[in-house]
């Protein structure tokens, strides 16, 4: 299965409005009443990248193929989550089958949209969240350490797991996420594992209203100094707008766009977010046919890149001819790159690179 991001946060905050001009649809319903969006909604959002258009270009290709992003529109959360509350397991179950999570936060008054806690503020907000993500967590982690338990008293050498479940637990006790830990450590396998919520990346989405879009406000910091104290990011757009560009031709959007001073799409800001808070990166491939951006994890190797195009390459695989984007804008032909000495030939343990243009030689 694809990676996915979740887009969470208390009802009524815009996610599902965020949602539907990300995937260009109405398939989420956008009310002002808390849970309009019971079943999550999943949809695939193009990651903008410039150098297609330049390859496409170079080679003449038919199209353009972008790599794509998996978003999830899931169910608001509210107090008591982790023990029932709303929608309670169902909203908690939808966010562990996802990779990643996109946090959206309200950052406007409005009178016409009502807010669960009878107003905005981030702060408080994202607290809620992220004590009912821990609370569901340390659910998890107990049940995990009377296991663990049992299993010390057969196999010491599982003390030592059963010990990082413990640090793991206080950390959550203490209010500190499972992601917190570093990624290599035992705390983190065990994280991983026990498929803990607060494990997962987080992106934190300030929702403004169109005067914050030039001028944010005291909510958008609130946000932006939630997501520094973590070492995460924030993105800042508006749903409302994003929405009415997403019904827009790509010249009437534009124009929408300079009036309204938005350089570029928060949308394109939030996939391309997404896409590297999941770990993956792009290998690109050009000819007649398409010019095309594949999305794989990073550290992956040739082979397992080829077999992201198709199986029959990894099976084959002999080797990967690699050319780097910015070489192939510089020398435009592989005739002139490979006069130049810029064609590669990479074998089985090369790691592939951001922005290399690949054609893997395979056996049939």
């Amino acid at each position: 299965m694809p990676l996915s991001c979740g887009i969470v946060g208390l009802p009524n905050v815009g996610k599902s409005t965020i949602f539907n001009a990300l995937t260009r649809s109405a398939q989420a319903l956008a009310a002002n009443y808390p849970f309009a969006t019971i079943d999550p909604n999943v949809g695939e959002v193009a990651v903008p990248d410039p150098r297609l258009a330049v390859l496409q270009r170079l080679v003449d290709a038919k199209r353009i193929v972008p790599a794509t992003v998996r978003f999830v529109d899931i169910a608001g959360l509210v107090r008591g989550a982790s023990s029932g509350e709303g929608l309670g397991n169902a909203f908690l179950s939808h966010i562990r089958e996802t990779d990643a999570i996109a946090m959206v936060v309200r950052c406007f008054e409005s009178d016409d949209v009502t807010h669960v806690e009878g107003g905005p503020d981030p702060k408080r907000d994202c607290e809620i969240v992220a004590i009912e993500l821990a609370l569901a967590d340390l659910g998890t982690m107990r049940k995990r350490i009377a296991k663990l338990e049992r299993e010390v008293r057969a196999a010491p050498a599982m003390r030592a797991q059963f010990e990082a479940a413990q640090r793991l637990t206080d950390a959550l006790e203490e209010g500190r996420p499972a992601r917190s830990f570093d990624p290599g450590s035992l705390e983190a396998h065990v994280a991983r594992e026990s498929f803990l919520l607060t494990a997962k990346p987080m992106l934190y989405v300030a929702n403004v209203d169109e005067p914050q879009i030039t001028q944010p406000g005291p909510f958008v910091a609130a946000v932006r100094e939630i997501a520094r104290s973590e070492g995460g990011l924030a993105i800042v757009l508006s749903g409302k707008i994003e929405a009415e560009l997403a019904g827009l031709s790509e010249d009437e959007a534009a124009e929408f766009r300079r009036e309204v001073g938005i350089e570029r799409s928060g949308l394109d800001d939030l996939a391309a977010a997404a896409y590297d808070l999941l770990g993956l990166m792009t290998f690109l491939t050009a000819g007649e046919k398409e010019a095309r951006a594949w999305p794989i994890p990073k550290g992956t190797k040739a082979p397992q890149a080829a077999g992201t195009i198709h199986s029959d390459l990894e099976r084959g695989f002999i080797r990967a001819e690699i050319i780097s984007y910015d070489d192939y804008v510089e020398y435009q032909t592989t005739e002139a790159l490979r006069a130049a000495g810029r064609l590669r030939s990479e074998g089985r343990e090369y790691v592939m690179q951001e922005g290399d243009v690949v054609n893997f030689r395979f056996n049939v």
